[in-house]
C-alpha cells in the first residue's frame, strides 16, 4: 500500500514539472533566448541605467567668459557682404559672378568698412551690385561711397534701421602676443569667430601690390569670407580689417594657414576720413623712396647719425624735391639689393624720430594731403630742417 501511494506521488510530480516548462526552460532553452541577453545574442543589463547629471548651470573660466562676452557685442555690428557682377564666358555671353566677404558697421547712417577687393569685380572695378546681409538676416543694397585699392579699403552705405556700430582703437601701440579675435563669414559660415595672438607687424603688399605699412600679422584662422571683417582686441575694440591670407606657394587651397594679416584700424581711419573728406583716398606722402638705416649701417656708411631713413630718391615735382631734400646719386649694393648712396639722413618728423617706413606711415596717418611738417635732416655731417607740404601717395612714393 505504501509503494503504491510513493509511486503515485513520483507520477504527480513528475507531470507537474514537466507541464510547468521548468524542464525545457533549463535544458533546451537556447542561451540567446536565455534572461540577460537579447534576440541578437548581446547582453542586456539586468540593472536599470543611471546617468550621472550636473544640476547646476554650467561655470566658465574668465577666458571663456571674455570670449564669449565679446562674441555677443560684436555679432550684431558684423555684416555679410555680396558683390556680384557680369563676366563674359567662352561664348561671350554675360554670366553672373559672385563673390561673398565681410564687414562691420561703423555708425547708426549705415557706413560698412569692407575690403575693396570684396566688393570688386576680379578685374579692379568695384562689382555693379553689392547687397549687405545684417545678422537678422536682413539684405538691403549697398552704395559705394569710396574705395582705395591700394590700401585694400571700401566704404559700403545701407538704408537700414537699428544698426549697432562698433568701437575702433588705436593700432600704433600693438605688440605681438596680445590675443585677438577674429569675426566673419568664412566660407559662408556667418557668424563665425576665431582666436589667436598677434604674431607681428609687418609690412606686406596688399591684394593690389600697394605696400600696407603696420599690417597685423595673427593666428587667428582666417578663411575666404573673413575678408573685410573686424580683427578685435580682448575688449572687442577693432584693431584691423581681416585682409590677407598666407598660402601654400605649391598650390593648396586658400585657407588658413596659421598667417593671417589684417590693415591696421589707423591707417582705415586716415583712409576712411579721405572718402568722408575728398570722394576717394588721397594719403599723405613726402615724396621719397627712402632705405632704413640702423647703427652698424650707418657706422659702414660714415654717416652722421646712428637711425634714420636714407633717401635714395625724390620723387620728381614731390613734396621733398620741393622743399630742397636730396636723394642719392652713387650706386652700391647692399647684399643683392641695389642703392643708391649720397642722400640725405631724414631723422625726424615735426621732432618725432623716425628709423623705418612704418615710422612714416604712423606719422602720415596723422596728417593730410596739404598739411605743412618740418623734417630734420643731415647732409653729410650738418644737421638741417625743412619745412614741406605733403603730397598726395603714389604707389612708389612714401
Amino acid at each position: 500500500m505504501a509503494r503504491r501511494v510513493l509511486i503515485t506521488a513520483l507520477l504527480v510530480t513528475g507531470v507537474w514539472y514537466f507541464s510547468s516548462g521548468h524542464f525545457f526552460t533549463s535544458r533546451f532553452v537556447p542561451s540567446q533566448l536565455l534572461p540577460g541577453r537579447d534576440t541578437a545574442g548581446l547582453s542586456r543589463s539586468t540593472a536599470p541605467l543611471v546617468l550621472e547629471e550636473v544640476k547646476a548651470a554650467p561655470e566658465y573660466d574668465a577666458e571663456e567668459l571674455t570670449n564669449i562676452s565679446v562674441y555677443k557685442r560684436l555679432l550684431p555690428s558684423v555684416v555679410n557682404v555680396t558683390a556680384t557682377s557680369l563676366q563674359m564666358d567662352f561664348f561671350y555671353g554675360a554670366v553672373p559672378q559672385q563673390g561673398q566677404g565681410s564687414g562691420f558697421i561703423l555708425d547708426d547712417k549705415g557706413h560698412i568698412a569692407t575690403n575693396y577687393h570684396v566688393i570688386s569685380d576680379g578685374q579692379s572695378n568695384v562689382a555693379g551690385n553689392i547687397e549687405v546681409q545684417t545678422m537678422d538676416k536682413h539684405r538691403y543694397k549697398a552704395r559705394v561711397i569710396g574705395g582705395d585699392r591700394r590700401h585694400d579699403i571700401a566704404l559700403l552705405q545701407i538704408d537700414a534701421p537699428n544698426l549697432k556700430p562698433v568701437l575702433l582703437a588705436e593700432s600704433h601701440d600693438l605688440v605681438p602676443g596680445q590675443k585677438v579675435y577674429a569675426i566673419g563669414n568664412p566660407f559662408g559660415l556667418n557668424g563665425t569667430m576665431t582666436t589667436g595672438i598677434i604674431s607681428a607687424i609687418r609690412s606686406i603688399r596688399g591684394p593690389a601690390g600697394g605696400q600696407i605699412e603696420n599690417a597685423i600679422q595673427t593666428d587667428a584662422a582666417i578663411n575666404p569670407g573673413n575678408s573685410g571683417g573686424p580683427l578685435l582686441n580682448s575688449r572687442g575694440e577693432v584693431i584691423g580689417i581681416n585682409s590677407l591670407i598666407a598660402t601654400d606657394p605649391n598650390g593648396s587651397a586658400d585657407q588658413s594657414a596659421g598667417i593671417g594679416f589684417a590693415i591696421p584700424i589707423d591707417t582705415a581711419k586716415a583712409v576712411l576720413a579721405d572718402f568722408e573728406r575728398f570722394g576717394h583716398s588721397r594719403r599723405p606722402s613726402l615724396g621719397i623712396a627712402s632705405l632704413p638705416i640702423g647703427p652698424e649701417l650707418a657706422q659702414q656708411m660714415g654717416l652722421a647719425a646712428d637711425s634714420g631713413m636714407l633717401i635714395e630718391q625724390t620723387v620728381p615735382g614731390g613734396a621733398a624735391q620741393q622743399a630742397g631734400l636730396r636723394g642719392g646719386q652713387e650706386q652700391a649694393l647692399l647684399g643683392n639689393m641695389q642703392i643708391l648712396l649720397g642722400g640725405d639722413l631724414l631723422v625726424a618728423i615735426n621732432g618725432q624720430p623716425v628709423s623705418s617706413a612704418q615710422d612714416i606711415s604712423d606719422i602720415m596717418d596723422k596728417h593730410q594731403v596739404g598739411d605743412a611738417v618740418t623734417v630734420t635732416f643731415f647732409r653729410g655731417k650738418r644737421r638741417m630742417a625743412a619745412r614741406l607740404v605733403l603730397g598726395e601717395a603714389g604707389q612708389q612714393q612714401a
